[in-house]
């Protein structure tokens, strides 16, 4: 048997890459960006019959009814907030598909996180450990993402192999601070390749889109044991 020399092919344990006789430094945002998945378009017809996730009419309504509550339970709070009566409250207008679609696709029996992408990974690494047959789903903003515990949790999540869902709204802005002063790449799903994540990106406002992608990251986390990263475009 013949083995290729080892000229032929990079031996270094690090990555996983080609030689290259041509010095060439790989520069951003000349690749172009990661497309946004949708099921349907603006006027809310389905694209494409194919992504239909074919959900009940009943629990159609469920999701309509639910994002509507939310929208109404956000201006009951932020009128409280300027009133004095909390001390602080953001709003989730713009992204009630994200948070109900996403939401819709889990099961009972997994853990959800609002924030704190470090400590959802250790939840999902006790799980793996468990053979517990669930998931973790943790949600933060893109802001969040520009945080050193962000990459410590998407590193962990990785390299330890753990059933959880990284779920990224990405509304523009990290409370006042536009997109354009918190990072240069193609948004936060071209990150996860880096760290050894699947990643999609995926229309936040079409909550069927929102739900299709949430549920096929949750089942394949579950089966194989590794992690996912969901960025929703919102406003």
């Amino acid at each position: 048997q013949e083995f290729p020399s080892p000229e032929e092919k990079p031996q270094f344990p690090g990555a996983s890459a080609e030689f290259a006789e041509r010095l060439e430094f790989i520069q951003p945002n000349v690749i172009s960006g990661i497309p946004v998945y949708r099921v349907m378009d603006r006027q809310g017809h389905i694209l494409s019959p194919s992504e239909d996730p074919q959900l009940p009419k009943e629990q159609v309504v469920k999701l309509y009814r639910t994002m509507t509550l939310l929208n109404t339970m956000d201006r009951i709070l932020y009128e409280s907030q300027r009133q004095g009566r909390i001390s602080f409250y953001m709003t989730n207008y713009g992204e009630e598909g994200t948070h109900v679609g996403s939401a819709a696709a889990l099961d009972d029996t997994d853990l959800v996180f609002g924030q704190y992408r470090e400590a959802a990974v250790g939840a999902a690494y006790a799980i793996k450990r468990a053979d517990a047959n669930r998931a973790v789903i943790c949600y933060f903003g893109e802001g969040a993402a520009s945080e050193g515990d962000a990459h410590a949790g998407f590193n962990f999540a990785a390299t330890l192999e753990c059933p959880i869902v990284f779920f990224c709204r990405n509304n523009g802005y990290a409370i006042s601070t536009p997109t354009s002063e918190q990072y240069r790449g193609d948004g936060i799903a071209a990150r996860g390749p880096g760290y050894g994540l699947m990643s999609i990106r995926v229309d936040g406002n079409d909550v069927f889109a929102v739900y299709n992608a949430t549920k096929e990251a949750r089942r394949r986390a579950v089966a194989e044991n590794q992690p996912f990263l969901i960025e929703a475009m919102t406003y």
